[in-house]
């Protein structure tokens, strides 16, 4: 037990209480943007949106989360780490709630837009803020527990839609969401800014940072191909898990699962039992063995799997493919997380994290519009095997990483 625990028993109050703030931002998160994809078949009737405008609403909050993620990120680098992990988790906490009192589609889509400025802020401050804190030999495995807390609070979305949305309804759902406010009082007492930014922050004298640095050079290849890389495991990722409740609880006659919304809670819940372990795992097969090649199986095993999910009728067999594909499918985020951290300097670190995962996010914003539009004519079984070649494309590019040979925190 101590030489798989060991790492994060014997690590400082600090590292500790960092890692912490960051899951919790990153759970908390995770819960209030997959709520929608939770209870989207009763938003879809009562407010008379199509599937393919239902899947616009998730685009649209993806390009929101882009325009927060760059711009928090450089504000982090800017004026701290803990200062736009706080003000991203109260955005997005806030805007969630401000969600169940929509009574349009347009008054939906203001919300969704204003949630996912939050929701893209916090993970380039908090992954930013933990890569900075803990050493290299451990940094794999501390930001998969980061991104492993994702998966806890996908299944603590699913926990709440079944327990709330039988009883109080989908407008219930979302003021629920509203709880990650409460812990961004606790986010700013006792984190300080990691040392390696401060010291940075103190040599350079304040002076501008200088992120046109970002785009030439070794710099330059890297957030090309960073940024491209994540555009397609962010296509393949949102256009698969925003219809993956959807998809179970469709009827047989259109194309789904004919789940009941408790089972299709359950499923979703078992599958991102999966999700944590893929993110987990990868952690530490990233400080063993290489984080490149570790990325690159993750994502091909992906791309097989997907498939058999969408095509499978059996809900058992769901049960055990499932987990599969979330195993797969979505822990090679904590490979992301690493491998951007470690191939860009401090005093640019948020700035270049905010910028290549964000600007994926972009890219693959129109993921949810394009599987719901393609499900309406071809079902959604087949409209789900797109994502599939996404996630080669993904494997393709990233075959062009150059990763540096010994990682440090600076």
């Amino acid at each position: 037990m101590n030489a798989i625990f060991g790492w994060l028993i014997e690590s400082s109050r600090e590292q500790k209480r960092t890692l912490l703030a960051a899951s919790l931002g990153w759970m908390l998160d995770s819960m209030d943007v997959m709520l929608y994809a939770l209870v989207l078949g009763q938003v879809q009737r009562e407010l008379h949106l199509s599937a393919a405008l239902s899947g616009a609403m998730m685009s649209a909050t993806l390009i929101a989360a882009a325009v927060g993620g760059i711009g928090f990120g450089w504000f982090a680098d800017r004026s701290g780490r803990v200062r736009a992990l706080t003000l991203s988790v109260l955005a997005y906490s806030i805007a969630t709630a401000l969600c169940g009192f929509s009574h349009s589609a347009l008054q939906l889509l203001i919300c969704r837009v204003l949630l996912g400025l939050g929701m893209g802020g916090e993970w380039a401050s908090g992954a930013a803020l933990v890569a900075e804190t803990w050493p290299a030999k451990h940094r794999g495995k501390a930001l998969a527990l980061v991104q492993s807390s994702w998966a806890i609070g996908y299944a603590l979305g699913a926990a709440v839609v079944a327990l709330v949305m039988p009883h109080f309804g989908w407008r219930a759902v979302f003021f629920v969401g509203v709880a990650p406010a409460l812990i961004t009082l606790w986010l700013r007492r006792g984190l300080r800014e990691p040392a390696v930014w401060r010291e940075e922050r103190a040599a350079n004298g304040n002076t501008r940072l200088r992120t046109s640095h970002l785009f030439r050079g070794a710099y330059g290849y890297s957030m090309l191909i960073c940024a491209t890389m994540n555009a397609a495991t962010l296509f393949a990722w949102w256009g698969l898990f925003t219809w993956v409740p959807r998809f179970l609880s469709m009827s047989t006659a259109e194309g789904g699962r004919g789940l009941s919304i408790v089972r299709t809670s359950a499923w979703t819940i078992v599958m991102q039992v999966g999700t944590f372990l893929g993110y987990v795992i990868f952690g530490y097969l990233a400080d063993r063995f290489s984080r490149k090649y570790t990325y690159i199986g993750y994502l091909v095993m992906a791309a097989l799997l997907v498939p058999l999910f969408a095509f499978v009728r059996s809900p058992n067999a769901l049960l055990i493919i499932g987990p599969l594909v979330g195993f797969f499918g979505t822990g090679y985020f904590s490979g992301f997380s690493v491998i951007a951290s470690e191939l860009f300097p401090a005093s640019l670190r948020g700035t270049a994290m905010g910028f290549v995962y964000n600007i994926g996010r972009i890219l693959s914003a129109a993921a949810p519009y394009v599987i719901g539009r393609v499900s309406e004519h071809a079902g959604m079984s087949y409209a789900l095997c797109i994502t599939s070649g996404a996630f080669l494309i993904a494997a393709l590019i990233a075959t062009r990483l150059r990763l540096p040979a010994t990682q440090s925190a600076t």
